[in-house]
């Protein structure tokens, strides 16, 4: 009977630290994803589960393949919000390749319904390049910078 109660508690408190877990991370894992949108590539980073810092992940082709690609990054990672570097001239107006970003905050929108902020962007890769100098992760380095500044205004 001892053994009985004994395994009655471990089975009830197993399930309650499983609810407690899956609770935290509903509500405090935040991880994110930083876009760098261009015409010819795109630039992705990630957050920590707690959305706190950005990280540099990859460069994507920008093809026929692109949504597919970031719709599968976005369940890979367990993504709950989308940043995009907000594109602007230098008259602070919308430049030519912010059509395409909103297009792309469209069709993300319809295929996976997570929250998308919009993130100004100036010079985001001039900064990057000021860090580490021009490599093949050069705009997955500005997404992070654009994902990172998101990050320290919401603070």
């Amino acid at each position: 009977m001892i053994y009985s109660s004994f395994l009655t508690i471990r089975i009830r408190d197993y399930f309650a630290i499983q609810l407690v877990s899956e609770l935290h991370g509903m509500l405090f894992c935040m991880r994110m994803m930083g876009i760098d949108y261009g015409s010819k590539k795109i630039g992705v980073a990630f957050s920590d589960e707690e959305g706190m810092m950005a990280f540099p992940h990859d460069v994507i082709p920008n093809n026929n393949e692109t949504l597919d690609t970031l719709i599968n990054l976005i369940k890979e990672k367990e993504v709950k919000e989308i940043v995009i570097g907000y594109s602007l001239g230098r008259d602070g107006k919308p430049n030519p390749i912010h059509k395409a970003v909103e297009e792309l905050m469209t069709d993300l929108t319809l295929q996976v319904g997570l929250p998308i902020h919009l993130q100004p962007e100036q010079y985001s890769t001039q900064q990057a390049l000021l860090y580490q100098g021009r490599t093949d992760k050069t705009d997955a380095a500005a997404a992070s910078i654009i994902l990172d500044s998101y990050i320290i205004k919401r603070k």
